[in-house]
């Protein structure tokens, strides 16, 4: 089932986060997650999931990709990965979330495909919004968050991670310079296009100030989402 809507009735909402290599995604996902969690009402379910992945099929597509081992077929076919994997996403994790009335929070979606594979790897800009209304369709995010930060920062603290977990480079980690500043440019090209939906968020700071930071923007475009919640989380 393809570019399908959120199921009738659902009052979920969609928030997805994007950036570049070591902008702390994750580690914002979880802040705001335990933030929303934490709300007066006790009750709101969050899920937190991430792309490539988020599913059983999805990761296996996800570690496959990760590994190079599509590199050599070029932009367009990592993009048909990228899309078979967010179709089994959507229809077995993020639709029935959203439908249910849960807070989905993603560690990259579609916004991704277009930089990585798009500005950065080459791939048509119509061609890849074509694939998107196909396999999206309205299951548009409520909010995109954009951590911003320049790339040498960024792959420096890639790095780090990698050498503290013993991992090496994936596939986009390895990529030159040159393609990341193309990434960051991107991300950022995205937001100005889209100012309803996105944020830009300011990565370069410690992770308290980038989630104060979040924690603010979440708050003024999403009131009904924090009511009752703690700046202190």
């Amino acid at each position: 089932m393809t570019g399908d809507a959120r199921p009738a009735g659902g009052s979920g909402c969609f928030i997805t986060f994007e950036g570049g290599e070591g902008a702390g995604k994750s580690t914002q996902i979880a802040r705001v997650a335990a933030w929303l969690r934490a709300g007066a009402e006790g009750a709101r379910e969050v899920v937190t999931t991430r792309e490539p992945g988020g599913s059983p099929r999805a990761e296996r597509i996800r570690g496959a990709v990760l590994s190079g081992i599509a590199k050599p077929y070029g932009p367009f076919a990592e993009a048909l990965l990228f899309a078979a994997a967010r179709l089994d996403h959507l229809a077995t994790l993020i639709r029935p979330s959203l439908g249910r009335g849960a807070v989905v929070l993603c560690d990259r979606f579609s916004d991704s495909t277009r930089a990585y594979q798009g500005a950065a790897g080459g791939v048509d800009a119509g061609t890849l919004a074509a694939l998107e209304r196909v396999v999206v369709g309205t299951t548009r995010p409520d909010l995109t968050l954009i951590l911003d930060l320049p790339p040498e920062i960024g792959l420096a603290r890639a790095r780090q991670r990698d050498r503290a977990s013993a991992g090496g480079p994936d596939r986009f980690e390895a990529e030159a310079l040159g393609f990341h500043q193309r990434l960051r440019a991107a991300f950022l090209a995205i937001a100005a296009a889209e100012p309803a939906r996105c944020a830009v968020i300011d990565a370069q700071g410690s992770p308290d100030a980038v989630a104060q930071a979040i924690r603010a923007t979440v708050a003024a475009r999403l009131p009904h989402l924090v009511r009752g919640t703690s700046d202190a989380a």
